[in-house]
């Protein structure tokens, strides 16, 4: 079987954190080449992706035909450069260990910042409880103010009875002096009458006329 060992630079806008590599590895996984390493690099400000695969010759055409044809969804790429290369390519598993450590450092400040975002989560779960607390106390304030206004109103329908009696009792009594003038009246002018006749036969005597 024909060895063929090849290096290809991949270029572009955007071909760095997008996944470029690993789909790259995937596909040398998939056309059985061995040895396999793929690297980002940055070129005068331009965005760069070197490749390195060395394997059997059919393998490696075929991983070159997918290399041109298949890239990530977010890459912009422009430009492919193939050339035969001479030099030792890392296993692929020994990449695949690499990627992973790569992926782990990357990972850890991430993770160092979820764990200080728990511990912020924890003391306003805390503070949250507390004014749970505080709530519930009020709550439970409200409820012995309503009991109580409550207890209150219960009193309403014994006071309504009362006020009925006082009703009843003030237009009895109304009766009574409505009566009483009724009876005054007539005696009144009676009287009054006597008098005016009494104060005239004076004026008489008296020539006052």
């Amino acid at each position: 079987m024909e060895i063929m060992k090849i290096k290809i630079k991949i270029t572009g806008p955007k071909v760095h954190d997008v996944g470029y590599r690993y789909i790259l590895m995937g596909m040398a996984m998939a056309n059985r080449i061995r040895m396999f390493e793929a690297h980002n690099i940055e070129n005068s400000g331009v965005e760069e992706v070197q490749v390195f695969a060395d394997g059997g010759e059919e393998a490696v055409k075929a991983f070159c035909a997918q290399v041109e044809t298949k890239r990530p969804v977010h890459s912009d790429v422009s430009n492919f450069v193939f050339d035969a290369f001479e030099g030792d390519v890392m296993k692929i598993g020994e990449y695949a260990q690499l990627c992973a450590t790569i992926q782990l450092n990357k990972a850890i400040p991430l993770l160092l910042d979820i764990r200080d975002d728990l511990k912020e989560m924890k003391g306003d779960v805390k503070e949250m409880k507390g004014d749970i607390k505080a709530v519930r106390k009020t709550g439970d304030e409200t409820l012995n103010e309503i009991k109580a206004v409550r207890k209150n109103t219960d009193t309403i329908p014994q006071i309504s009875e009362d006020m009925k009696a006082v009703r009843k009792t003030t237009d009895a009594t109304l009766d009574e002096i409505k009566g009483m003038r009724e009876d005054i009246q007539p005696g009144y002018a009676t009287h009054f009458r006597q008098v005016q006749s009494d104060v005239k036969a004076i004026k008489e005597r008296l020539g006052m006329q």
